[in-house]
C-alpha cells in the first residue's frame, strides 16, 4: 500500500511540473459571458472591473496591458452580445489576459 501511495505521489508531482510554460500560469473560464464592466473604484485608472457568469466573480483588465485594446473590445462583445469567450486568467492577481473565441 506504502509503495502504491508513493507511485501516485509521484505520478502526481509529474504531471504537476509538466504544464505550458507559455500558458502564462493562466486558469481557464471556458465558455464564459462577462456580465458586468465598470471601472474599479479603487483604481479607475488601472483597472477596469469585469464579473464573469452567474456567479459574478470579479477579475479585472489592466489598462496598462499592451492586449488592452483587444480584451477590452472582446471583453464588450461577450458583455453586450451575450456572446461567449474561453477568458484566461492569471493566478494569484485576477487579471485577466487572454480571451479567445470559442472554438
Amino acid at each position: 500500500m506504502k509503495a502504491l501511495s508513493y507511485l501516485l505521489l509521484l505520478f502526481f508531482m509529474i504531471a504537476s511540473c509538466s504544464g505550458n510554460s507559455s500558458s502564462q500560469n493562466l486558469t481557464w473560464y471556458n465558455n464564459s459571458t462577462i456580465t458586468n464592466i465598470i471601472e474599479d473604484p479603487d483604481k479607475p485608472e488601472d483597472f477596469a472591473r469585469v464579473s464573469i457568469g452567474i456567479s459574478a466573480q470579479v477579475f479585472y483588465i489592466s489598462k496598462k496591458s499592451t492586449d488592452y485594446k483587444t480584451i477590452m473590445k472582446k471583453a464588450n462583445q461577450s458583455f453586450k452580445k451575450s456572446k461567449s469567450f474561453n477568458i484566461g486568467i492569471e493566478n494569484k492577481t485576477n487579471i485577466i489576459r487572454q480571451i479567445n473565441e470559442v472554438k
